[in-house]
């Protein structure tokens, strides 16, 4: 499906892959990385092409001063013989930086993620894209980690498990973001609005799938997709006068799942290139001063801290501390991911998986009892991974319960204003930008006006 609707996806692996400084260049029919230029520089003698036979197209031509008019004056230059581009900066360096130092701990922060019924490379790619890897990474809005998620919904998760959350901590995060992102991907029945939803918001992403349901689209994948390019269009037609029917949904959140994706492989390759090293998690059943951690494990206080970014003075209580060996005087061995999971999870996940998708009816009074069932059948698997689940779910379902995102979807997609709006940008999208042919896409779907 990523493939069919934004083919260009694999491009945006290379903007995570070369260090910051530079302008990347790629095909928008295949993703095809064509070239790089310099941010400061000459963009004819320091440019570094992929495709050679494309530089003689710049050859002695002036280009503007400005970057952003630069660029454009490239496009313009190379698509007559290229097709369709897209450029981006590079955002390698964090990366670059923090894959050295936490890449070895991928395999499993993936094997994390599977046991909630998520594939390793999409997880992991999402975590390249809100942290760079990096526990400590903080946004401006304060929040934090793999996931990015605010203080308030960690100490809110905190008081719903039985152990002491320390958010800074990647293998302490890991479970929480994967089995979050599994709750909504059953939701939605499908990963890319999930990943959406994460990003943009739910609201968001539901006028995104109404719109695009209305455009034809049968399937979640399919509706976020058609839905998505229907906002980009209505954009760049008028930013303010179709904003009822995007809202804040902006650039970014149209390119989200497509880069999550292309960056899956990223992940494959880190994990190639980097040699993979074991994490074993204890639950300490008493305070233990970095001191004592360094001391009993005999790693060094860096390496310690590698495995712990969160650890200051000591590892509270009832905290897990993260090692690459198990160590049984710092307490019991939690690392529930190096075992088989229990029958009872491996029913429950199994079941909880298949449920009807649909955001209404997720909403519905009546399926929180549904979901509640559930969370007590992860719960009483008396399992790590099982605890995680059900402190996630209750989670979920008290913000399903407050959230105002039912009411304002069904307004959405019952206001006779709105159907108006909509109908007036498919119009004037069909009459201004003619070459807009993604509603072809859909099988069945009415060509031209």
């Amino acid at each position: 499906t990523v493939r069919t609707f934004r083919p260009a996806y694999e491009f945006w692996q290379h903007i995570f892959a070369i260090p910051d400084g530079r302008i990347l260049l790629g095909s928008a029919t295949n993703g095809r990385l064509l070239a790089t230029f310099p941010v400061q520089g000459d963009w004819n003698r320091d440019a570094r092409w992929e495709d050679p036979t494309l530089s003689s197209l710049l050859a002695g031509r002036a280009l503007p001063r400005r970057l952003s008019d630069r660029r454009d004056a490239v496009v313009r230059i190379l698509e007559p013989t290229t097709g369709p581009l897209v450029h981006n900066p590079a955002r390698g360096q964090r990366l670059i930086t923090n894959a050295e130092r936490y890449g070895a701990f991928l395999s499993e922060w993936g094997s994390i993620y599977e046991r909630f019924g998520v594939p390793a490379e999409i997880g992991l790619s999402q975590a390249i894209l809100e942290s760079s890897l990096d526990g400590r990474a903080r946004s401006r809005a304060r929040a934090l980690g793999f996931c990015q998620w605010l203080p308030t919904n960690w100490r809110q998760l905190n008081r719903l498990t039985s152990q002491e959350l320390e958010a800074y901590n990647q293998t302490t995060q890991a479970p929480f973001c994967a089995a979050y992102l599994s709750i909504l991907a059953t939701m939605y029945g499908s990963f890319i609005p999930a990943l959406s939803e994460h990003h943009s918001g739910g609201v968001n992403v539901g006028r995104v799938l109404i719109n695009g349901e209305r455009l034809g689209a049968t399937d979640a994948r399919e509706q976020y997709f058609i839905g998505g390019e229907f906002a980009r269009r209505l954009r760049a037609i008028s930013l303010m006068g179709y904003r009822d029917l995007y809202r804040s949904y902006g650039p970014r959140s149209v390119l989200y799942s497509e880069m999550v994706f292309g960056n899956t492989h990223t992940v494959s390759r880190l994990i190639s290139e980097i040699p993979q090293r074991p994490v074993y998690a204890m639950r300490a059943t008493r305070a233990l001063p970095v001191s004592e951690v360094v001391r009993r494990s005999g790693l060094r206080t860096d390496e310690v801290k590698r495995y712990n970014p969160a650890l200051v003075k000591q590892v509270p209580r009832n905290a897990n501390v993260y090692l690459p060996a198990y160590v049984d005087t710092f307490g019991p061995d939690v690392s529930f991911w190096h075992r088989p999971p229990t029958a009872e999870y491996a029913s429950a996940l199994h079941d909880f998986l298949r449920l009807e998708p649909g955001v209404a009816r997720w909403h519905e009074p009546e399926f929180e009892a549904v979901l509640r069932g559930f969370q007590r059948r992860f719960t009483e698997t008396a399992t790590e991974e099982g605890t995680v689940m059900g402190a996630t779910l209750a989670f979920v379902i008290g913000d399903l319960r407050t959230s105002r995102r039912a009411a304002i979807l069904e307004d959405f997609r019952t206001s006779g204003r709105i159907l108006q709006l909509f109908t007036r940008g498919l119009r004037e999208i069909r009459t201004e930008l003619p070459g807009w042919n993604v509603l072809d896409l859909l099988p069945g779907a009415p060509a031209g006006p």
